[in-house]
């Protein structure tokens, strides 16, 4: 069992990592465990609307990097998880979308907690359709995300992510006492 401070711990630590170490790959038993990870999120009615596609070929990271601002974080990473929703498993848009959001967390923690670095890359959405014909899948996959990965670049520090107090996150509360 996970004790709640490891868990709490990943999430406090966990950062996006933009550089990568070019000389060590990412075994393909480990992608399949963070993969594991995503496949386990909840999402409605069980569903799971999430479908990934692993790329690791360079000529097809190059490809999609041509319709990222991120260009150089796509075509520099080892492995992308591209992250797509299956439109015909839908059960509910807009909570399918939250699952595939959830799954993606998954991924992101799993890879913090194996010593890999990964960003969630959102920009490209813009292209998804063409991410989509790139890889020559079906139209019923619509881009969700791309999820560079890689073991993180040799003293890469990655920013520490400022967030908002809570206070100003909560619009309304009850306490226990009242």
């Amino acid at each position: 069992m996970i004790e709640n401070n490891q868990v709490m711990e990943a999430i406090l630590q966990r950062r996006s990592i933009r550089k990568f170490d070019g000389e060590k790959d990412v075994a393909d038993e480990l992608v399949d465990r963070l993969l594991e990870a995503g496949r386990l999120a909840p999402s409605g009615l069980n569903n799971q609307p999430w479908r990934f596609a692993i790329v690791r070929r360079q000529d097809l990271k190059n490809q999609i990097a041509q319709l990222s601002h991120y260009h150089g974080i796509i075509r520099c990473a080892p492995v992308l998880i591209i992250v797509l929703l299956d439109t015909e498993s839908l059960y509910h848009r807009e909570k399918d979308i939250q699952a595939v959001g959830a799954c993606i967390q998954n991924l992101l923690l799993a890879s913090h907690s194996q010593s890999l670095g990964a960003v969630w890359l959102g920009e490209i959405l813009k292209n998804g359709p063409k991410v989509v014909d790139i890889l020559q899948l079906s139209k019923r996959y619509e881009l969700m995300a791309v999820v560079a990965l890689g073991y993180p670049a040799p003293n890469y520090q990655p920013k520490p992510a400022s967030r908002k107090p809570l206070d100003e996150l909560i619009l309304y509360r009850e306490t226990e006492h009242g």
